[in-house]
């Protein structure tokens, strides 16, 4: 039986991207189309039987026959709202892809905070030649790492490599890795959030993450922590965190993800000089490995998807869609 894949990415991939799609279909009669995600139609999908990319949510009701789809991104929430998706149709997603690419913007935000360079950048741009005074070291840092998936995992490596101690958070427990010193789950969070000098979030969207990071937590942090957020922007109470800004109750915060998103021009985290704001760009394909991952899953699946064998990477049903 023929089968029709449609490959939509928000940016254009490279012919042997395509190349290597299509080999994973030898023998079998599959027809590709690649079209941009933002100039998708209901025309482009309605008789696809699989999409690899991006594709809006609206879109989706009208792929009437869709029954894989494979995201290109780590978290699958926004394709996991109950009656999306036909309960036949395999998710898949991305969970891999941006280990490096995040990881290495959690720690460039790292230093950044400790190092004082975003209120050094805001110096240089207005010509003030002026030394902020005195700096946080990575090493002998007791760091939080609140989220322990596969980009959490890779971040606690990294910083354990710099001479920190890694406490890890996950919400279930597992044999504790060499590169984490201690290991909780979410359940103790009050309990050890006061120790640390950093707390570096990488926790997906949910019901137990939603707002997390509250009012009564901001006031458990040590005095002159920072607070790191490339996760879900809305694991963290924003009017919340304002406060503890304007009150010193923390040392400053980078944010990749906020809540709302897109972050108001108006709002006024903007404003504070011990804040980094990035439009959430730490995962974004920017860095050609990421892109070069998802092509390798997603061909790999085509393989497993046209001989009937079980997909790599799926999302499991008991995140209730």
């Amino acid at each position: 039986m023929s089968k029709k894949i449609l490959v939509s990415f928000p940016l254009e991939i490279e012919q042997h991207h395509r190349d290597f799609l299509e080999s994973q279909t030898k023998g079998y009669d599959v027809e590709f189309s690649y079209i941009d995600s933002d100039k998708l139609t209901i025309d482009d999908v309605k008789n696809v039987n699989c999409i690899i990319g991006s594709i809006r949510r609206k879109l989706i009701k009208a792929a009437e026959n869709l029954e894989w789809l494979q995201i290109i991104y780590a978290g699958a929430d926004l394709y996991t709202v109950p009656g999306l998706l036909k309960p036949e149709t395999i998710l898949t997603n991305a969970a891999g892809a941006y280990n490096v690419e995040v990881s290495e913007h959690m720690l460039a935000m790292t230093f950044a905070l400790i190092r004082r360079f975003n209120q050094y950048m805001k110096n240089q741009i207005n010509h003030t030649w002026q030394k902020m005074g005195s700096v946080k070291s990575v090493k002998n840092s007791t760091v939080l790492v609140l989220g322990l998936g596969r980009i959490g995992s890779d971040y606690a490596q990294k910083i354990k490599a710099l001479g920190a101690y890694v406490i890890g958070m996950k919400r279930t427990l597992i044999d504790k890795p060499d590169y984490i010193d201690e290991l909780y789950t979410i359940d103790e969070l009050d309990n050890v959030i006061g120790r640390a000098d950093i707390v570096a979030m990488v926790l997906p969207s949910g019901t137990s993450t939603n707002r997390i990071i509250n009012a009564e937590r901001l006031k458990k942090f040590k005095r002159g922590a920072y607070l790191i957020n490339v996760g879900r922007g809305n694991a963290i109470d924003s009017e919340a965190l304002k406060f503890a800004l304007k009150n010193g109750l923390i040392g400053g915060a980078a944010l990749d993800v906020t809540d709302p998103e897109p972050l108001p021009a108006d709002d006024e985290l903007w404003n504070f000089d011990n804040v980094i704001i990035t439009p959430h760009i730490a995962g974004q394909l920017y860095l050609a490995e990421s892109l070069d991952f998802i092509i390798k899953i997603a061909g790999e699946n085509i393989k497993h998807f046209l001989k009937n064998e079980p997909l790599i990477n799926v999302v499991s049903k008991e995140l209730g869609y």
